[in-house]
């Protein structure tokens, strides 16, 4: 009975994602997905830092998302490392989020959250790209 319950649920829940086949990267090749991800690539580079200006006294970890934005820009990271942090940092650069960003004391907890995930999933590996004066 339990047995029938949890596949109930299993296909429940997979049925809310038929979109995902749109996701198959396998029969694509890397430089496909490249030129995917080039509009998204420059819709950061253009928007990121008029975002950084208007709010950069406002956050404490404006370094954290320039050190980002050098890892992006690095060509020996991977295309997949590449896309986590493009999403990251378009999700930074939106003024549409879960909460927004005008709103006192909390407008920027959720962009804290998902550079603060986006760090700790990269851990050491980033370090290098901090600007020289800055410590870790």
């Amino acid at each position: 009975m339990n047995d029938e319950i949890k596949n109930i649920e299993n296909e429940k829940i997979f049925d809310e994602f038929d979109e995902l086949n749109e996701l198959d990267l396998a029969n694509k090749t890397e430089e496909e997905i490249k030129k995917e991800y080039e509009p998204k690539v420059e819709y950061v580079e253009e928007n990121l830092w008029h975002k950084l200006e208007k709010s950069g006294k406002k956050i404490s970890f404006a370094k954290d998302i320039k050190a980002l934005y050098n890892y992006m820009k690095d060509p020996q990271v991977g295309w997949y490392r590449k896309a986590i942090i493009i999403a990251a940092l378009i999700y930074f650069i939106s003024p549409i989020d879960t909460i927004p960003d005008f709103a006192p004391l909390f407008g920027y907890l959720d962009d804290l959250g998902v550079i603060a995930a986006l760090l700790k999933f990269l851990g050491s590996e980033l370090v290098p790209y901090y600007e020289p004066d800055y410590r870790v």
